[in-house]
């Protein structure tokens, strides 16, 4: 692929843009200087960098972000900064988006692509891809309270009770859930119908992919190979 198509596929501006990138000397293969716009270059296992920060060459920009409260996962939010805001903009250049939504106060595990394909696989109601969170709730979790989420709750709009996958105690005032489908304000809905009420929620995984504990709130990073196996996709 030439240089400059190339800097221009990952979001680094115009094609006269990444070509003064390139003459003025600012962007580098594989650790040398390369100051040719129409260099074709091998995109196998590519490094590229551009004023000294490194890329890896993806098809496909699609990384995983432990997003923090007070985010909207919206391009065009209403009432709170964008969570594509943390993301640098190379990457927002590229038009990615949230693979599903969490609420402005729900925290964790976000994954956020412009591969259409892995956002259908992983949206698709038909995949029952499992969802497992961390709520912390009002009163205390009970048994009865595990009962009704595993037997199913009757949610307004909803013409049959939806039932968790899996349900359990991980503390006094903490339950941990597991969904197959992604209704509207789901967690909290069905807990409400069981007769409790959530106070903070936090996306623990998805599908067989775990947030790693080593990222922090508001931090990201590339999806690899061995991620998207855990999450059953692979091209």
């Amino acid at each position: 692929m030439q240089l400059e198509r190339l800097l221009q596929k990952h979001g680094f501006g115009t094609r006269k843009g990444c070509r003064a990138l390139i003459r003025h000397e600012r962007v580098a293969v594989n650790g040398q200087i390369c100051d040719d716009p129409f260099a074709e270059i091998e995109t196998q296992g590519l490094v590229f960098t551009v004023d000294g920060v490194d890329w890896p060459y993806a098809e496909f920009a699609s990384v995983i972000l432990n997003k923090p409260v007070g985010y909207e996962c919206s391009r065009k939010p209403l009432h709170h900064p964008s969570v594509l805001t943390l993301l640098p903009v190379q990457l927002r250049e590229r038009d990615v988006q949230p693979i599903g939504r969490l609420d402005e106060d729900t925290t964790g595990l976000l994954l956020i692509t412009d591969d259409g394909q892995l956002n259908h696989v992983l949206s698709s109601a038909k995949r029952k891809v499992p969802k497992v969170y961390l709520a912390t709730t009002k009163h205390p979790v009970d048994q009865a309270l595990i009962d009704a989420l595993l037997a199913g709750v009757l949610l307004n709009d909803e013409p049959e009770p939806i039932a968790a996958s899996a349900a359990e105690i991980a503390g006094e005032h903490l339950l941990r859930l597991t969904l197959t489908s992604g209704k509207y304000h789901q967690v909290k809905r069905m807990v409400a119908a069981a007769g409790n009420r959530v106070e903070a929620l936090h996306r623990e995984s998805l599908g067989e992919l775990t947030l790693p504990d080593d990222l922090k709130p508001g931090e990201w990073r590339w999806l690899t190979a061995v991620d998207l196996q855990k999450l059953g996709y692979s091209k």
